[in-house]
């Protein structure tokens, strides 16, 4: 057995060797990705103001045209009010702002199919950069797997196969939730910080000009923006961890989740209580929010439905959490045999919260009729006498 064990330690060794390595050169791919991505980023915004001052100066000289034209015409028209040289000089007049014309639509047109090829080399990056990521999360979850000492990866092999699934799971809902974090300080405060310092730019240029009426403006636009990234970075933090969790408890903190979700999705919520609420232990409540979290963002993302209901029931025993929606249906049976084959963290998921709290779960679903998830959390005796 111990030669197997040393065998099992070399390649687990080995393999974690060669992944951490793999994990440094993503690393780095990513990162490369990042600068160009932020190279483009500042080069398309350049562009993106050239071109809108290019369109402008276009606009200007198609209406001068315009005139000139129309004066051109009637100079020609009357030989006894307007002599040659009045002639001579709309001709010349118009035949320059024409030439001046056809150069800055050249231009425009050239700076329009360059925004157009930034953008789209743009998109092409953050595809990248998001396939790249889903890689490292995937390396990190088998590095995080396999980093434990000999033994423990023993026990683990020893161990039944549905408990390597449910923690391997664990791992990667961890590895998902911070990818999630990522992406959402990627998208929101980083990108909002990258645009004020570009916009601060504009504004130093501005005061270099003396434009202090336009420097106000910016700096009135930039206090909007910070305070937006402020929004964003508290949004970010409230889903971590709500602190209303601790402070108001499970019912008061479900209300302002399905408030800011009908603000964010414009699906129609509704939500009710049956019984005397009570307050559980810290780790229940948590794992009953993020329980129904996960039903309304699995709703959101592929029921499409019009409304979106919530029910808690408070008995003497139990804790009865009814999600429901009226979207577009499912076979439960196809779902869950299909889950159970991925990586998704989604019903599976769900069902592993509610196993941890010593609870069930049962959905009642069909195309075209809409989904019903039923959940039962036992209360413990602990959790009735904090309630008393």
């Amino acid at each position: 057995m111990d030669y197997r064990i040393n065998d099992i330690d070399r390649v687990i060794t080995n393999a974690v060797l060669v992944m951490e390595e793999s994990k440094y050169q993503i690393f780095e791919i990513c990162e490369s990705a990042r600068k160009e991505l932020h190279t483009l980023g500042q080069e398309l915004n350049q562009v993106i103001m050239e071109a809108a001052e290019v369109i402008e100066k276009v606009d200007k000289l198609e209406m001068s045209y315009r005139l000139a034209r129309i004066r051109l015409t009637e100079v020609s028209r009357d030989f006894v009010k307007y002599k040659e040289e009045d002639i001579k000089s709309a001709y010349e007049k118009a035949t320059h702002i024409q030439l001046d014309l056809m150069v800055f639509r050249e231009k425009e047109g050239y700076l329009k199919a360059r925004r157009d090829d930034l953008q789209k080399r743009v998109r092409n990056v953050e595809q990248s950069i998001e396939r790249a990521e889903t890689i490292a999360s995937q390396i990190n979850v088998v590095l995080e797997y396999l980093s434990g000492d000999l033994n423990q990866v023993t026990r683990i092999l020893e161990s039944a196969k549905n408990r390597q699934q449910i923690g391997l799971k664990i791992i990667l809902a961890q590895e998902e939730e911070r990818k999630r974090i990522a992406r959402e300080i990627h998208d929101g405060p980083a990108q909002s910080l990258a645009n004020i310092v570009l916009r601060t730019e504009i504004a130093e240029r501005m005061l270099v000009k003396k434009e202090f009426q336009l420097v106000q403006e910016e700096l009135i636009d930039l206090k909007r923006q910070v305070r937006s990234g402020l929004e964003e970075i508290r949004k970010i933090i409230f889903n971590l961890r709500p602190m209303a969790l601790d402070d108001l408890g499970l019912i008061p903190t479900l209300r302002k989740y399905i408030q800011d979700f009908e603000e964010k999705t414009k699906i129609r919520t509704i939500f009710d209580t049956v019984g005397k609420e009570m307050r559980l232990p810290s780790a229940m409540e948590a794992g009953i929010y993020r329980m129904v979290q996960e039903a309304f963002s699995n709703a959101f993302k592929h029921a499409n439905p019009s409304y979106v209901a919530l029910e808690i029931t408070y008995q003497a025993q139990i804790v009865k959490i009814i999600v429901k929606d009226n979207g577009i249906g499912f076979h439960v049976d196809l779902i869950e045999s299909r889950a159970k084959d991925s990586a998704n963290f989604g019903l599976i998921g769900m069902r592993e919260r509610v196993e941890l709290l010593e609870g069930r779960m049962e959905i009642e679903s069909a195309i075209d009729e809409g989904t019903k998830v039923i959940i039962h959390i036992p209360i413990n005796a602990e959790a009735r006498e904090r309630s008393n």
